[in-house]
């Protein structure tokens, strides 16, 4: 009998289709998974630094605005563009204002901040008892209410409390801990030009213009705007969903 396959059988046999990096050099292999990784690096890692970014929140100096475990959605156009990994404007558009969340370089080290503009150029800026004065006018505080309980930078838990602070164009929540000392008053001061006092919304548990002093406006990365994803860290890093894509204010 002949055994000799015939064209119908031949066709019907399965074909091993090639690998990946079947006959491939390996060096060849090699460029085909990294080539692809490092042109995504090149278009990704400008983007984040002249146009948006992200950020983890590690501490509490800005709640109840922002919360341990926020990532941020910073906005690097808000007010102009950078030549991508420096520090040189190609366009200016606008300003930070009060208000504004910004994130920045500290004054005394370079690390990277997040707080709220409270004042601008040309503005006189004084605390008393924890209660602003900007420009002569003292800041209304409205709603204060108890919001429960704390960490302190002691380690104490500590009873906490919420106000409306009604910064002109931007009134925003705002805590005080009640029982532990902090910085609560400083005379007035000048802000000049180029640069900005700023302030944790957290009044006592916040490293800011009251020890830092000014930034300078090239120190400004850009303006937050969202809350982009939020996780608990004491709940096992649980996703808060309630906080995605929420706006700040």
């Amino acid at each position: 009998m002949d055994e000799r396959a015939t064209p119908e059988m031949q066709d019907s046999e399965p074909q091993a289709e090639p690998g990946p990096s079947s006959g491939r050099h390996p060096i060849a292999a090699f460029w085909a998974w990294i080539l692809p990784a490092l042109l995504a690096m090149a278009v990704i890692l400008p983007l984040r630094s002249a146009v948006a970014d992200w950020n983890d929140v590690p501490s509490g100096s800005m709640w109840p605005t922002i919360l341990e475990g926020d990532r941020i959605f910073v906005d690097k156009l808000a007010y102009g563009l950078r030549i991508p990994f420096t520090t040189w404007w190609l366009l200016q558009w606008d300003e930070p204002e009060r208000g504004d969340v910004i994130t920045f370089a500290s004054p005394e080290d370079g690390t990277r901040l997040v707080k709220r503009v409270v004042a601008v150029p040309g503005d006189r800026i004084a605390m008393h008892d924890n209660h602003l004065t900007l420009n002569g006018e003292s800041i209304a505080y409205d709603d204060l209410d108890a919001a429960g309980s704390r960490p302190a930078p002691d380690g104490r838990e500590r009873s906490m409390l919420v106000a409306i602070e009604g910064l002109p164009g931007q009134p925003h929540d705002v805590a005080f801990t009640q029982d532990l000392i902090g910085l609560d008053s400083f005379a007035e001061l000048a802000v000049p030009e180029g640069h900005y006092f700023f302030l944790g919304d957290n009044r006592d548990q916040s490293y800011d213009s009251r020890f830092l002093g000014l930034a300078k406006r090239d120190e400004v990365y850009g303006r937050v705007t969202h809350v982009a994803l939020s996780v608990d860290p004491e709940r096992s890093f649980r996703p808060r969903f309630e906080r995605w894509f929420t706006p700040i204010h």
